[in-house]
């Protein structure tokens, strides 16, 4: 768990689930199977098993600890469906997510089991689901992301590796695109970045620019034609109205 998040586009984190497995080349140098490296050697219990895919049920309530609302990513540091997370255990998390002011981001890269288990759970205008999208050759996720129940449905083309080609926006609320960082980032190349950035416009789609990313991404910044884009839903607009003035 972690308040006052470091992620440009969230506030907090909150890991019910730890560990992962790779399913495609965004995963390659995937930043949570190096940070959980971290906190293992540091001596997290919840990361002693390594990479492991793992629930942690004592994690679950912890959201309704916090009183002030704020927007929190959902296992920064694993995936809420990979198919080892069981559907009850998914519930439970949901069941959480729905009864707390909180406004919750999730995000997967296994589209085809969010297709399948989204009729199984019960949605709540707080639940923004996202799919990640780091190429053309998963660019097939956003159908899948299009089927499901989320009110506000969104896109993490992070880490951009490749462009993306043309892209159904029909539906999605929210665009976020970013580069690789770490010791061996992959480059990212400005044409693939306003491709995506004239999508949206031309789509309407807010759209956040997270980083350039590289070795040093506080070096290279996040501006993009001379502007810092940190547009937002008109949903997160709307639960700020509500509830931040109310908190």
């Amino acid at each position: 768990m972690s308040i006052n998040s470091a992620i440009e586009w969230t506030e907090s984190t909150w890991n019910p689930v730890t560990g992962c497995s790779k399913v495609s080349e965004g995963c390659r140098y995937c930043y949570a199977e190096t940070m959980t490296r971290r906190l293992k050697a540091m001596g997290q219990p919840n990361y002693q098993a390594g990479f492991s895919v793992r629930v942690h049920p004592d994690v679950v309530d912890k959201p309704r600890s916090w009183k002030k609302p704020q927007i929190i990513f959902v296992n920064s540091m694993s995936d809420l469906f990979h198919p080892d997370v069981p559907l009850e255990f998914i519930q439970s998390v949901f069941t959480v997510m729905r009864e707390t002011p909180h406004l919750y981001q999730i995000l997967t890269k296994r589209d085809r089991r969010l297709a399948k288990l989204a009729p199984e759970l019960e949605w709540a205008d707080n639940i923004w689901m996202g799919v990640s999208v780091e190429n053309y050759q998963v660019v097939k996720r956003i159908d899948s992301l299009r089927a499901t129940p989320a009110k506000t449905k969104f896109l993490s083309v992070e880490p951009l590796i490749g462009p993306t080609g043309p892209m159904n926006l029909d539906g999605i609320g929210w665009v976020i695109v970013g580069g690789e960082s770490g010791p061996k980032a992959r480059p990212m190349d400005p044409a693939w970045v306003q491709d995506v950035l004239r999508q949206c416009r031309d789509a309407r789609v807010p759209f956040f620019f997270k980083q350039w990313g590289g070795r040093n991404k506080k070096a290279a910044g996040r501006t993009l034609n001379g502007t810092t884009y940190d547009n937002m839903p008109d949903s997160y607009h709307a639960w700020s109205a509500d509830n931040r003035t109310a908190a």
